[in-house]
């Protein structure tokens, strides 16, 4: 038994087994798809069939919303562990994609009246998708090795931003719906065959931005396997994480390209529901750590891998 449980909302995208078999819970947002909610992460259902159902939908044209977790679903989730005499890490989604940060945090604060006696830790990822997964399941392994609550959630702080992502969307049109790019430059996009290019950067709270664009499918996976051969550090002793948002065969050429470059471990999985449905079927990102993003933002030029080191093994 642990001294500390961890939490995460269903962005963290880690594959079920994964996270049943490090002991990590994952709190599912909540999609409306044409007025009908739905649970964005069912546990007892496997996900590639509720992601394959819910991609297929957004092609067919469905409207859909997502909400944040509101505070009250966090303190429903984390006051038997309190109770139980445990702590609670909650690692969320950046706060620049969604007010759950927030509802975590208030959720703590209401729960520490309630738990003196515990400690209760909220971190930031700075990411989303397996980028907040990778960090989750790190600080899982470091609980593994004997890495107390704030030891795992110092080490989430202190690598955070030396999580790189790079992400390649399939069609403009999603990024239009949530506001990242003008109805006129989605539609010009998708005329032409660009592929815009994001990542996370290196701001505070981190966002989600395009930072280049390629012509056609092949060129935009081209470019991610160039930025990870750029950027990565020591592909052999980190796992590397795929997600996917129903192209799959896109997703297992990148698998044995990144495999081609050094890569050891990696996961593959649908693309979470939450920040999924704001990039569309089709979207491809990969996850590694790598350069420093805030050295980057800060306009460093040389290469930076900062602090990042795996946790201890046992």
């Amino acid at each position: 038994m642990y001294s500390f449980d961890i939490f995460t909302d269903s962005s963290a995208n880690l594959p079920p087994a994964l996270a049943e078999q490090y002991g990590i819970t994952m709190i599912p947002y909540t999609c409306i798809l044409n007025g009908a909610e739905r649970l964005a992460f069912e546990p007892e259902m496997p996900f590639e069939k509720t992601a394959k159902r819910f991609y297929a939908e957004m092609r067919d044209g469905a409207e859909f919303k997502t909400s944040l977790i509101p505070k009250e679903t966090f303190k429903s989730a984390i006051a038997p562990t309190l109770a139980a005499g445990r702590d609670a890490l909650i690692v969320t989604i950046t706060a620049s994609l969604s007010g759950t940060a927030a509802q975590a945090i208030c959720a703590r604060d209401e729960l520490a009246a309630e738990y003196p006696d515990r400690k209760i830790l909220v971190v930031d990822s700075a990411n989303a998708s397996l980028g907040e997964g990778l960090l989750v399941l790190n600080a899982a392994k470091l609980r593994e090795a004997g890495g107390d609550v704030e030891a795992c959630a110092e080490w989430i702080e202190d690598n955070r931003y030396l999580l790189n992502s790079q992400v390649t969307v399939d069609d403009l049109k999603y990024l239009h719906r949530s506001g990242r790019v003008s109805g006129l430059v989605a539609f010009a996009g998708n005329l032409l065959g660009l592929k815009p290019m994001l990542r996370a950067d290196g701001s505070s709270p981190a966002k989600l931005v395009v930072y280049g664009k390629q012509k056609g499918r092949k060129k935009s996976l081209s470019e991610i396997v160039r930025a990870f051969e750029e950027n990565v550090a020591d592909p052999s002793s980190q796992t590397i994480a795929i997600a996917h948002a129903d192209c799959e065969a896109d997703a297992l050429a990148l698998k044995a390209a990144v495999e081609a470059r050094g890569a050891k471990d990696v996961i593959v999985e649908y693309y979470d529901l939450c920040t999924g449905s704001h990039v569309g079927p089709g979207t491809l990102a990969l996850f590694f750590f790598g350069k420093n993003r805030q050295a980057e933002e800060a306009g460093e030029k040389r290469r930076f891998f900062g602090k990042w080191r795996a946790p201890a093994k046992n």
